[in-house]
């Protein structure tokens, strides 16, 4: 069976977005919209601008222009993805049928939102731990929404964040689960006969359990599931061996924004933080039509 290749987006999107984005439509039944159908009967020309309704950061800009032009809109973006907002700021400007604006206006605002969440949760947990480590490195995880990881992952670097492994094939990440089956030094041993280049990184809880990884070769320990205070005692004291001064230690585990500057003072170099996609608080927009001279 031969397989449709996913169709491309622009520049800076991932392929296959705009069926995804098609699908969103489909699931809105937005050719079907019961309320423009029944008030406009005819084509309605107008103009609308979608609006930030708090500070924070830009994500999904291109996503929504792309919404608006499967939509059959002309959309015309004021800012870019990355960028502040604040209250008031407006964002992109439509312009088209009003039914086909006020069809494609929820899906449209759903993704803004929430993107633009994302990259707002990042942006401040970087800036926390960066008043306290300059350098000091926020990265996402896994936990993505089904169908949604490409985007989240850009929304994450709009923050300021790294988007760290896509998917399981991007590098050997040996955690608890591996260990309870294979002993450390083991497990990093066939890791590496396999790694292809690839990063590895092993999980560990113990100071036992970093000894073995570093002494088996490897150079990045993802420390999980302590506390700031824990995680500093056990950093201090993998630093204390050679390879362990130069190897890239990473925290993980119940971090997010209000305690990442804890952990960026424990001495590691990095954190990976579940919250960024799967508790960032939707950032709110809205959409505003301008009424045509003469409406009323």
């Amino acid at each position: 069976m031969r397989h449709r290749r996913p169709e491309p987006g622009p520049p800076g999107l991932p392929p296959g977005t705009a069926g995804k984005l098609r699908e969103a439509l489909r699931e809105d039944r937005w050719t079907h919209d019961a309320t423009t159908r029944a008030l406009f009967p005819g084509r309605l020309d107008v103009r609308a601008q979608v609006i930030a309704q708090a500070p924070g950061v830009l994500s999904g800009v291109q996503v929504a222009e792309m919404i608006a032009r499967i939509g059959g809109l002309r959309a015309t973006a004021r800012l870019v993805d990355g960028a502040r907002v604040h209250r008031g700021s407006v964002v992109l400007e439509l312009r088209g049928d009003l039914r086909r604006i006020l069809s494609v206006e929820r899906t449209l605002l759903n993704f803004l939102m929430h993107l633009s969440g994302v990259a707002t949760a990042t942006e401040r947990a970087v800036r926390a731990a960066r008043m306290v480590r300059p350098g000091f490195r926020v990265r996402a995880t896994r936990k993505t929404l089904p169908g949604l990881r490409d985007l989240e992952k850009a929304a994450v670097v709009h923050g300021g964040g790294e988007p760290h492994r896509r998917d399981l094939s991007d590098a050997v990440l040996i955690k608890g689960n591996h260990l309870a089956v294979v002993p450390v030094a083991e497990a990093v041993r066939r890791g590496r006969r396999r790694v292809d280049g690839r990063p590895l990184q092993v999980e560990v809880h113990s100071l036992a359990q970093a000894r073995a990884a570093l002494g088996a070769g490897a150079r990045s320990l993802l420390i999980d599931n302590l506390s700031p205070r824990a995680a500093h005692r056990l950093i201090r004291s993998i630093r204390r061996f050679p390879a362990g001064a130069t190897a890239d230690l990473e925290v993980s585990g119940g971090i997010d924004g209000t305690n990442v500057a804890a952990y960026a003072r424990s001495g590691a170099d990095a954190a990976s933080l579940g919250s960024l996609t799967h508790s960032a608080p939707a950032l709110p927009f809205h959409l505003v039509v301008v009424p045509p001279r003469g409406s009323r």
